[in-house]
């Protein structure tokens, strides 16, 4: 064997680590602001700064076609600036306690402008470091097929490191995007969306659950990571709502709301918190449509989002079901390690006993009260239906039935509707039973939301017994104008046209004749 070899790393590699490493273009503002919240938290450990004056800012301008993201935290010293600005996935964080801890998300801006630029002053130093990276000529020797560069050579040629004077007392740490080539990061209102769902930031006060959600996981000492994100100066919050919309961005209307959150937590076997969340429940408990851009159970790790909004799909048991609901689930336990494109978790012992029982908990909890939730509204329907057509129903005997034939039906139908209602007003009072002891339950709540004593009393009493021995009135007793045979013909064409035509149809027709012979 030839020890003398000497291993090349091919130049392909800073491309897989940092261009072709995420498929969302929107991935480096999620990268920052993780890296930002890790220098926040250390600023404050280090007595830098306060808890609360820790700030990240962006800044997008489309007309420049430039971003730039910005903090307030440590900065890095002078002589640490090269050696992890320079490096590829050598990252000084450690595992378990910082957000991040590859060393390659800070890249990720190369794929999506011409020179990303990194500026930096630390606490107490004259001066800020600025390293830039050529992220054009990068592309353009990566694309060269004909040349096989080493990539640490590619990296001394794209990148240019520099200093200029600063104030003592500066410590920041700043990105900046030139000539951002890709449209979607120049979109901020898009970006305010991804970062509304992504970026760990507070609840909005329009969310009224926000105090009730602190108040219940600070019984256990869980933390929740927030921090001061500002775009284009106006600082963001977490997109929930308590109110639920249909339509779309230009005819959005309010069909629905949030009647209570329901909070839930597991251990790991070896003791650890293994996750925790919340999830809503609302008065309908139906799916929400894609203008409710929070809906779906959402995997968070550090307070930031893991995947999308489909990431944790696959565990439910009925697919549907997924997107009743706006849900945080909180990755706490220590070995639930993001990979590296945070889109879910490497594999190891935790991670599977995490994927089991949170399945466990979508199989059973979630199951459960969706299936629930859809049999208390089918039975108050069904209810309702009855009440709508004894209403229906009297207007008929009032106004006159086309023929026997149609008073025939209205009374089967009565009868049919009128059975329905009892075996619902009996599944309801039996749900009601089971819950007795359960004040807490979220299927008790909606039952209370719901279920109003006159929507399940009094169908006993609906009854058309006092119109069985009367005489049934018909349409054409009204068209006083003709007489009995002529009625009777009259009634036959009416009876000819209930049946080839659509009922409102058919309804307009006769109205037209009736008004024509009266």
């Amino acid at each position: 064997m030839d020890n003398k070899f000497t291993p090349v790393i091919g130049k392909d590699v800073i491309e897989s680590l940092t261009i072709g490493m995420y498929e969302d273009s929107r991935f480096i503002f999620r990268e920052y602001i993780q890296n930002s919240a890790d220098q926040i938290d250390k600023a404050v450990r280090e007595g830098l700064l306060e808890k609360n004056q820790g700030e990240i800012h962006i800044t997008i301008d489309a007309e420049r076609r430039k971003i730039i993201i910005e903090d307030n935290a440590t900065g890095i010293a002078f002589e640490q600036v090269q050696p992890i600005l320079q490096n590829i996935a050598q990252s000084t964080k450690q595992r378990g306690v910082d957000k991040g801890f590859r060393g390659i998300g800070r890249l990720g801006g190369l794929a999506y402008c011409e020179n990303l630029i990194f500026e930096t002053s630390f606490f107490n130093e004259t001066k800020k470091s600025i390293l830039k990276w050529d992220a054009a000529k990068l592309k353009d020797i990566i694309n060269n097929r004909k040349d096989k560069e080493d990539a640490i050579l590619v990296i001394k040629q794209v990148t240019e490191f520099s200093t200029e004077k600063e104030n003592i007392e500066a410590h920041y740490f700043k990105v900046i995007l030139e000539n951002v080539t890709n449209d979607d990061l120049l979109d901020k209102r898009e970006i305010e969306k991804y970062l509304s769902m992504v970026a760990p930031l507070p609840f909005p006060t329009r969310f009224i659950y926000k105090s009730k959600i602190f108040d219940e996981f600070k019984k256990d000492s869980i933390t929740l990571d927030e921090y001061k994100i500002y775009l284009n100066s106006e600082q963001l919050f977490k997109g929930y709502s308590t109110y639920i919309y249909k339509g779309d961005e230009n005819d959005k209307k309010k069909e629905d709301e949030i009647i209570d959150v329901v909070f839930f937590k597991e251990y790991a076997s070896d003791g650890n918190l293994l996750y925790w969340g919340w999830h809503s429940v609302s008065e309908k408990n139906q799916s929400l449509n894609q203008i409710n851009y929070t809906r779906g159970f959402r995997l968070r790790k550090s307070n930031i989002q893991i995947g999308d909004e489909y990431t944790l799909l696959k565990l439910q048991r009925d697919r549907r079901f997924h997107f009743y609901f706006f849900g945080e689930i909180h990755a706490s336990h220590p070995d639930l390690i993001p990979n590296s494109r945070r889109d879910y978790f490497t594999e190891n012992t935790i991670y599977f006993e995490f994927e089991q029982k949170l399945k466990n908990f979508f199989h059973s909890n979630i199951y459960k009260l969706c299936y629930t939730a859809s049999e208390i509204n089918s039975s108050i329907k069904k209810i309702e239906d009855l009440k709508a057509f004894e209403e229906e129903f009297k207007q008929k005997l009032s106004n006159g039935f086309t023929d026997k034939k149609e008073y025939q039906e209205f009374k089967e139908r009565f009868e049919r509707k009128k059975e329905e209602a009892i075996k619902a007003q009996k599944k309801i009072e039996k749900i009601e039973q089971d819950l007795n002891n359960y004040e807490t339950s979220p299927v008790k709540k909606i039952l209370d939301r719901v279920v109003q004593p006159e929507s399940k009393n009094g169908i006993d009493e609906i009854s058309i017994e006092n119109e069985k021995d009367c005489k049934p009135k018909f349409r054409t007793d009204r068209l006083s104008c003709l007489n009995k045979e002529q009625r009777k013909l009259v009634g036959k064409i009416f009876s000819i046209i209930r049946d080839a035509l659509e009922p409102n149809v058919a309804e307009n027709v006769i109205n037209k004749i009736e008004d024509e012979l009266r």
